[in-house]
């Protein structure tokens, strides 16, 4: 047993801390794909890690008042990306739930990536990777970016002026020079928006 992939990989997973994301690649040091595979699979059915999507596990952290806490989609998301070595900007309803323009919780989730596309099933909830030219991830900050997502998802003479005010207050918090080299990739009406906050500098 001590010397099998599966005492291995759960010395592994228990050397992390709980809450982990583990991806199958993760653990090709202790043999095959197939191999791992069919290791973790053993893992899942003894309760010892859990599945939390296709190649996607993790050793659950527990919270004392709502027990076993899941992974975000967002950590899922950023765990397949750097494995890929690739860049991902979340886009559409997701975008506008991070700014706070919408509560609602997006069941379908798009991220462009310079990676390769894919669709992953995440519980009820679905990533999908959308692979894109790298202009379209030429972005360099992280609020700046969010924002010109959300407003392309809003589309053209549907920002009303509550939602200008949060975009406003959400890009003061954004680097300045982050910030003029990406309004420079927007469409022009975006610009026109975003232009306003550095007036207020």
């Amino acid at each position: 047993m001590c010397d099998s992939i599966e005492y291995k990989i759960l010395q592994h997973l228990k050397r992390s801390k709980k809450g982990t994301i583990f991806l199958t690649d993760d653990f090709l040091q202790y043999g095959s794909a197939k191999a791992v595979s069919k290791a973790l699979e053993r893992l899942v059915n003894k309760e010892e890690v859990e599945r939390i999507a296709r190649g996607v596990y993790s050793r659950l952290a527990t919270d004392p008042f709502i027990g076993k806490v899941r992974p975000s989609i967002e950590n899922v998301a950023q765990a397949i990306a750097k494995r890929d070595k690739a860049r991902i900007i979340p886009t559409g309803s997701m975008a506008l739930n991070a700014l706070g323009l919408s509560t609602q919780v997006p069941m379908k989730i798009v991220y462009l990536t310079d990676g390769s596309p894919r669709t992953l099933q995440v519980g009820k909830r679905t990533i999908k990777f959308k692979r894109v030219s790298p202009r379209s991830l030429s972005t360099k900050g992280v609020i700046s970016s969010l924002v010109i997502q959300a407003l392309k998802e809003i589309g053209k003479g549907n920002v009303t002026d509550s939602e200008k005010e949060i975009i406003m207050k959400h890009l003061l918090n954004e680097d300045v020079e982050k910030l003029k080299h990406d309004i420079l990739l927007a469409p022009e009406w975006i610009r026109i928006i975003m232009r306003k906050v550095l007036v207020q500098e």
